[in-house]
């Protein structure tokens, strides 16, 4: 059955840079058919988006505000992979990152930024 494999998480200073990668395995469809989602969930606080790819968009990216110009969400149609490029992160960065297309999560992967 179709489901989501995350990688990429760690540890990193202040202002470093994390690049997670979402491996979608068994997903039938044309990948391009999806929305394909980041989110992030820290400590004490609900699950939010973060950035995403809307399906049939053209590839049309969106992004939530607190990671604007910071990070970029792509994907690759052939590979079935969907990446976050993060950028000159910040300790309210720290979170468990999960990738989502369409109905189906991954289990996270967790991103801590020390100060």
């Amino acid at each position: 059955q179709a489901h989501l494999v995350e990688s990429g998480g760690g540890l990193v200073e202040f202002g470093g840079s994390l690049n997670l990668s979402c491996a979608a395995l068994q997903f039938i469809l044309d990948f391009k058919e999806y929305n394909t989602r980041w989110y992030r969930q820290a400590p004490g606080k609900e699950r939010e988006m973060v950035a995403q790819i809307v399906k049939f968009g053209g590839g049309r990216t969106e992004y939530a505000d607190f990671v604007k110009g910071r990070f970029t969400i792509s994907r690759d149609n052939d590979k079935r992979m969907v990446y976050l490029q993060m950028n000159n992160l910040t300790p309210e960065d720290t979170a468990v990152y999960y990738c989502k297309v369409s109905t189906i999560w991954g289990r996270g992967t967790q991103v801590t930024v020390s100060s």
